[in-house]
């Protein structure tokens, strides 16, 4: 289990720490508002009313703990500026931050954040999976239950066919494509194998695609 603290629980924020504590992570929720925190307090792990741009407050919180920090702060991008720096100057591992435009992102890369994300581009659901298993690369939902995932093949499944595999029955997920030295492959059939570094694109209920998510 990994563990995730989430700073700024706008709408954004709040999908993603929602959906990272769904997939039984450990989520602390942090927010300056009140209202905020009470409302998605038992959504999460933990939720606390603290300033995130407030150095002993994020250390008495033990912030340095968390493999990875997610700072989703609104409209003020100087404490999102703020409280990705010190986030990073505390120790955690794997900072990613939510970007408003394209000079913002910049500003962020070159204090240390891992990764920046802009809310037009990433839903907070496509965002949390990605953190959570290394394997997904691209996540759409569907429906509440269903998805599209394309995932990187994992290991044991390199140079085996399709029917050696068993997918389907194994996972209950089905294969849409296979891309393969960019090239893809639309109508996948029983013979065709999986290659080192292939990925794949899958459907299926979000409970079976978890079986082959991998941290």
């Amino acid at each position: 289990m990994k563990q995730f603290v989430v700073v700024g629980c706008g709408r954004f924020g709040s999908s993603v720490a929602k959906t990272l504590f769904k997939m039984g992570n450990d989520v602390m929720a942090i927010d300056g508002n009140e209202e905020i925190i009470q409302n998605i307090s038992d959504e999460v792990t933990h939720a606390v009313q603290a300033d995130a741009t407030d150095e002993h407050a994020l250390r008495s919180l033990g912030i340095r703990n968390f493999d990875v920090a997610v700072i989703t702060i609104g409209s003020d991008i100087q404490s999102s500026i703020m409280t990705t720096l010190i986030v990073k100057e505390l120790g955690v591992k794997y900072v990613v931050a939510k970007a408003q435009n394209e000079l913002h992102a910049k500003v962020l890369y070159k204090i240390g954040a891992d990764r920046v994300v802009f809310p037009e581009r990433d839903m907070g659901m496509r965002v949390a999976h990605n953190l959570v298993a290394s394997n997904i690369l691209d996540y759409i939902e569907l429906a509440p239950d269903y998805s599209i995932v394309e995932i990187s093949a994992l290991e044991e499944w390199e140079e085996k066919t399709l029917l050696e595999l068993n997918i389907r029955s194994r996972f209950g997920i089905n294969i849409m494509a296979i891309k393969h030295n960019n090239k893809i492959n639309v109508s996948p059939t029983a013979k065709d194998i999986v290659h080192k570094g292939d990925i794949l694109v899958v459907i299926g209920h979000k409970d079976d695609l978890r079986k082959i998510e991998r941290g």
